[in-house]
């Protein structure tokens, strides 16, 4: 699902007009998309008392043919529509007129009433803080209507659609109809959270004029293919054999929890290299932790995909083993916790090999010698140029993870929880991904959205059952199996 700026959708605009497809089609269509979803979620219109507020501009034309359109072709209980400027003539204005719907000036007592706002005050070409009559009709709709749910035009009016902050007051949304594409504030927090639920409504836009754009927000699709049955013959060499390095003494736990997650995933054979001596899933085979590359070297023999760092520790053999392992090993490698630390200050190259990083902000500020601050103030910035100065995979942790590919193509996770935030989720995540890459040796870009996205959706639904607090890092890979049906499902895999 592609991502766009203002500056991106304005030119889809023209680009589209260029073809053939008129500015007034394109708000006609706009109006409809949002009147489809409003008849659809609410299908007993004449219980609903609605209030269209239209600000100046596109955004302001998209709710007065949203107001005709109910007015036209729906017994509506009662329906205002509040116009900014009425003085000044439009199409959208004199068409709204024309069909018989009555046009206010202000919101009236009368109106807070309402159980449904629109909201389509401003839009996304907006500059700088809301102002004046905007400002105030924004906070009407955050105080005025307290029985009303409010759906968004486009984006929440006040809102910066191109970034994931706003520097004055933002309506509030329970749902925001956005066209053609997701717009910033759709997909980087704080600003995501505050959209409400976000439906996309195509309104003429061809995908190729968005072809070139390389953000985008990870769906099921994007790796639905992952998830196909397998083929009856098969056995565990066709997926992979994962080698797990990490557990040095008292982080023991780190390297098994990945090894157990990879062999969770769907890894064919999954070794454990560690100070451990036994393990408490007995499917896990193990070797010693090795104290340089040279020990190591051997293990990686016929071995798909190599996961470095989950509790390896920062002594200086760890730092020199995760060095030399990075530049030497020929294998896809998955690179976390002290291995990421182990990098920090060290110059290098993937070469073309595969290697994807998944710090959290702490890490990344090491990584990048900068402060966690200046990391989380663009997270995505901060991605893109950790991956293009090493060729590296890099997924940057957190609140709508951001994943970076070499290729300058970026995506953002969409799935979540606080629940997450305890210790070991990150070393599931590593054996996620470890046991997808080693699946998929010729989808690899695949396997790393696959396994951003299953994590954080097995930890949305271990929350929904566990609660946000009481969620345990291993009873992640136990909701794993549900969060794979559901991709399959909605993406008609199954």
């Amino acid at each position: 699902m592609k991502v766009l700026t203002a500056a991106e959708m304005r030119e889809v605009d023209r680009r589209t007009e260029e073809l053939g497809i008129s500015g007034p089609i394109l708000m006609e269509n706009a109006g409809h998309r949002v009147v489809e979803f409003v008849s659809q979620r609410w299908p007993i219109l004449s219980k609903q008392r609605i209030v269209v507020l239209c600000g100046k501009g596109n955004n302001g034309g998209d709710g007065m043919v949203i107001a005709r359109q109910l007015f036209t072709r729906f017994k509506v209980a009662s329906l205002h529509c509040v116009v900014m400027h009425p003085e000044e003539a439009s199409g959208p204005l004199q068409m709204l007129r024309a069909s018989g719907c009555p046009v206010f000036d202000a919101i009236t007592q009368e109106m807070r009433a309402a159980t449904l706002v629109i909201d389509a005050i401003l839009g996304f070409g907006m500059k700088g803080p809301a102002r004046s009559k905007a400002l105030e009709w924004i906070r009407e709709i955050n105080t005025g209507f307290p029985h009303a749910k409010v759906v968004a035009v486009d984006l929440p009016s006040g809102m910066n659609s191109d970034a994931g902050t706003s520097e004055g007051e933002v309506a509030r949304a329970d749902v925001c109809v956005t066209f053609t594409a997701l717009k910033r504030c759709h997909a980087f927090p704080p600003n995501c959270d505050r959209t409400g639920e976000v439906v996309l409504g195509r309104i003429g836009s061809p995908d190729v004029l968005m072809s070139d754009v390389k953000l985008h927000v990870i769906e099921a699709r994007d790796f639905a293919q992952l998830l196909q049955p397998r083929e009856r013959d098969s056995n565990k060499g066709d997926y992979g054999h994962a080698l797990i390095i990490g557990g040095a003494a008292g982080k023991t736990g780190a390297a098994e929890m990945s090894g157990l997650a990879a062999l969770r995933t769907g890894a064919g054979l999954v070794t454990v290299a560690s100070s451990a001596t036994g393990f408490l899933a007995p499917e896990l085979m193990a070797e010693s932790l090795p104290q340089c590359w040279q020990e190591l070297e051997p293990l990686t023999h016929r071995k798909r995909v190599l996961a470095l760092g989950p509790g390896l520790g920062t002594t200086d053999w760890a730092i020199s083993l995760v060095r030399n392992t990075v530049q030497n090993a020929q294998q896809a490698m998955v690179i976390d916790a002290d291995a990421l630390n182990a990098l920090a200050g060290f110059k290098w190259n993937a070469q073309g090999r595969f290697r994807a990083l998944t710090p959290h902000p702490g890490e990344m500020s090491r990584l990048l010698n900068r402060t966690i601050d200046q990391i989380q103030s663009d997270r995505l910035a901060s991605a893109q140029e950790y991956s293009h100065g090493t060729g590296a995979v890099v997924v940057l942790k957190g609140h709508r993870t951001v994943i970076a590919f070499p290729d300058g193509s970026s995506w953002i996770n969409p799935t979540g929880s606080p629940a997450l935030a305890k210790g070991g989720t990150g070393d599931i995540l590593t054996g996620i991904m470890a046991g997808m890459l080693s699946q998929f040796p010729e989808r690899q870009n695949a396997a790393v959205l696959a396994s951003v996205y299953l994590h954080g959706l097995a930890g949305q639904r271990a929350a929904r059952d566990l609660t946000e607090q009481c969620v345990l890092a291993t009873e992640v890979l136990s909701y794993l199996p549900e969060a794979m049906r559901e991709c399959a499902h909605l993406s008609n895999i199954l």
